[in-house]
């Protein structure tokens, strides 16, 4: 065990990206377990995903504004498309959202092949190169998180109906995944608003931002100190922790006294 390998200079950046990727995911998580449509972030961020291997097999700057826009796009096409499946095909929406998400990930996989460098591309869309993030990326994801949160408090999300929803939940997903990889996209999703059921209102958007804050910082910490893969380690520790919390609530609500 060596805790003076952790380093604030590179795990405080990363805990930073980690509280603006659950500023969005946690009051959107909340709504995907109201709506049953608990994959739906594993499908855009496939997308998104996608979008970002299309544009990096065309020989585009992995990290240029090309990328980006194409990764969004592709996003934004996948909410209006499960917009449409939603108002025509409602009851099988979970069915179709997982049939969307194996066909990015399949699409993915194909335009990988003949990549020399496809197997690490692959890895750090799933498991993200949270440690890694520089100063450009977070004002990006700062700057979406901000305009995002303006809308969902606004209303704005709610007044353009189901496609306000997809597109919301599209950019949201698609600025954190290229930071933090599709598992810990899905994590901080589901797991603060799963854990976090038994509350209501207020109470339960705070103890599920408070979950999420500390899953990350108690990952980031373990990873730098075991020199564990830091994605796979939040993703413990938010599960971890956020068991504990539901175990937690249990006990209280059933103690007789």
């Amino acid at each position: 065990m060596n805790w003076s390998a952790v380093d604030l200079g590179i795990v405080g950046p990363a805990l930073l990206a980690g509280l603006l990727v659950l500023a969005t995911h946690v009051p959107l998580g909340m709504q995907v377990l109201k709506r049953g449509i608990v994959f739906i972030d594993l499908a855009i961020a496939q997308i998104a995903g996608l979008g970002v291997i299309a544009a990096a097999a065309m020989g585009l700057d992995a990290g240029g504004l090309t990328v980006q826009v194409a990764a969004i796009t592709a996003a934004l096409a996948g909410a209006a498309l499960l917009t449409w499946t939603e108002q025509r095909a409602g009851e099988q929406q979970e069915a179709l959202i997982g049939v969307l998400f194996v066909l990015a990930a399949s699409g993915g996989l194909l335009l990988l092949a003949s990549s020399p460098h496809g197997s690490e591309q692959m890895k750090d869309l799933l498991v993200g190169q949270i440690l890694w993030v520089g100063k450009p990326q977070l004002l990006a994801l700062a700057a979406v998180t901000a305009l995002l949160l303006i809308a969902i408090v606004t209303g704005a999300t709610r007044r353009l109906g189901r496609f306000g929803f997809y597109a919301t939940f599209a950019v949201a997903v698609t600025a954190s995944v290229q930071v933090v990889g599709i598992y810990l996209v899905f994590t901080s999703l589901i797991v603060p608003a799963l854990a976090t059921m038994a509350w209501q209102g207020r109470t339960r958007l705070m103890v599920a931002y408070a979950l999420g804050g500390l899953g990350y910082a108690c990952g980031l910490a373990l990873s730098a100190v075991y020199d564990l893969p830091s994605g796979p380690a939040v993703v413990w520790t938010l599960a971890g922790t956020g068991l504990a919390i539901a175990v937690v609530r249990k006990w209280i609500q059933s103690d007789p006294r």
